[in-house]
């Protein structure tokens, strides 16, 4: 089996369990804290996760791409490492000393800020950068998967009733923390330790901006929403946008999981232009195929799914769901071509442009939206953005690799999954058991997404004879 596909399976399997647990601990969570305690969560984590971000600047991609670029030369390798390690921490010490002056003095909920804290110093020991760029994935998945079924097991055991929201609040940030702590033991191993000169530190400065720009845009319309949902609503309103998400991701998390792994494979593969181009196209494919299933096939069963999930008062979801989940597919393909082209070649100026339009258009429907529609407000901004992003790198790419080709190809995908929702979100089964009806609506719907693409595909190779 190839790396990329070994990478992909490790990563994949994380990402699925990702899934998996809030399948099975959000139905719990919404009965026992409810929208108000889910918001109270949510509103301070999104606080800490802006902290957290000057701590990492753009490092997530900075550092994965340069270490994917000096793998092979284990002194240089060492020496980035600590260069860029050195930049991180320097400003983790500082960060971490400026929230704890909010945690104290500034915030709203000082219990759920300082308790966040221990969310923002995980940041100072955060090295995925350095395992992604070198595609040792199999270590951080089985350190992931075991904290991950660790933190379950305690929210079973510890969270009973509403009050429960700080301890739940813990129980997440200390996962956090341990997560970044238990990597640092394969540092000395692999790379050994090294003190770098400030002249070596400084040369990351720039390009790490440069990148973190992108990341603070993106920000602005992945977490500014919760934050101005509180600001400008109540917690209720930030937990229906919460338990929203935490579904919507279940389409993503596959498309990022591809992502993470071909972008040090293709910053290794750069200038090899047939190799690039024929797994840039196939990444392409999988992406939609993943995108378009999934979301569709969520939306279709939604009214089903939403009281069976959460309970009674969440009817709010159902909606949400309708306008957050197309935003996946416009996420899809806009990753695949800033995680295997742009980034890989370089392209940061149009990836941090085409982020700051659709922060600018989030904050700006947002402004207009959400005093009015709550969370339905935000959800329409985070959707408009999401396709602003996608369109813009789209047209400012064109002329560099056969877009037109992947947009075409992506075609028979998202009809399958119209055709399905369609079909599947009005029809009412008389079954009395809610679970037999979800699972029978989901099996309708493989078939009917299966069925519609492949007959897409077999008009196709008729009409043109491949």
């Amino acid at each position: 089996m190839s790396s990329i596909k070994k990478n992909f399976l490790y990563n994949a399997f994380y990402q699925i369990l990702v899934i998996i647990i809030p399948v099975i601990t959000t139905p719990y969570i919404s009965r026992i804290l409810g929208a108000d305690g889910i918001g109270i969560y949510s509103y301070s984590y999104s606080i800490a996760q802006y902290y957290a971000l000057f701590i990492m600047l753009g490092l997530n991609n900075y550092g994965n791409r340069t270490i994917a670029s000096v793998r092979d030369n284990k002194y240089l390798l060492k020496a980035t490492f600590w260069s860029i390690y050195a930049l991180q921490l320097g400003l983790g010490l500082i960060v971490v000393f400026t929230y704890i002056i909010y945690a104290f003095w500034f915030s709203n909920n000082h219990s759920a800020a300082i308790i966040m804290s221990i969310y923002v110093l995980s940041s100072c020991f955060d090295i995925n950068w350095f395992f992604f760029g070198l595609e040792k994935f199999r270590a951080t998945t089985i350190r992931n998967v075991l904290i991950k079924i660790l933190t379950t097991i305690l929210i079973f055991f510890i969270i009973r009733e509403p009050q429960d929201v700080y301890k739940y609040c813990l129980i997440m940030v200390v996962s956090m923390l341990t997560s970044q702590l238990v990597l640092w033991p394969y540092i000395k191993q692999i790379c050994g330790i090294y003190r770098p000169s400030w002249k070596e530190i400084k040369v990351h400065i720039k390009p790490n901006l440069v990148l973190f720009l992108t990341v603070l845009a993106v920000s602005m319309f992945k977490i500014m929403d919760k934050i101005m949902l509180g600001f400008m609503t109540n917690t209720a309103q930030v937990g229906f946008y919460e338990s929203s998400e935490r579904v919507i991701s279940i389409p993503t998390a596959l498309v990022t999981a591809l992502g993470t792994v071909m972008l040090p494979r293709m910053s290794n593969l750069r200038g090899r232009n047939s190799e690039t181009n024929s797994l840039l196209y196939k990444s392409i494919l999988f992406a939609m195929f993943l995108s378009t299933s999934m979301s569709f096939g969520i939306m279709s069963v939604s009214k089903t799914f939403v009281p069976l999930f959460y309970g009674p008062g969440y009817e709010l979801c159902i909606a949400l769901y309708l306008i957050l989940l197309p935003s996946c597919i416009f996420f899809a393909f806009g990753n695949v071509l800033r995680t295997q082209y742009l980034l890989p070649n370089e392209f940061d100026s149009i990836y941090v442009k085409s982020a700051f339009i659709g922060a600018g258009i989030n904050i700006v429907i947002n402004l207009c939206l959400i005093p009015y529609f709550g969370a339905i407000g935000a959800a329409i901004g985070t959707l408009i953005a999401e396709m602003s992003v996608c369109i813009y790198q789209v047209y400012k790419i064109r002329k560099n690799i056969a877009v037109n080709r992947y947009i075409i190809s992506s075609v028979p995908f998202v009809l399958s999954g119209v055709v399905m929702f369609l079909l599947l979100f009005n029809i009412d089964l008389s079954v009395k058991s809610e679970i037999l009806k979800l699972c029978i609506k989901i099996i309708i719907g493989i078939l009917v997404y299966s069925t519609s693409f492949f007959l897409q595909l077999y008009i196709y190779r008729k009409l043109f004879k491949r």
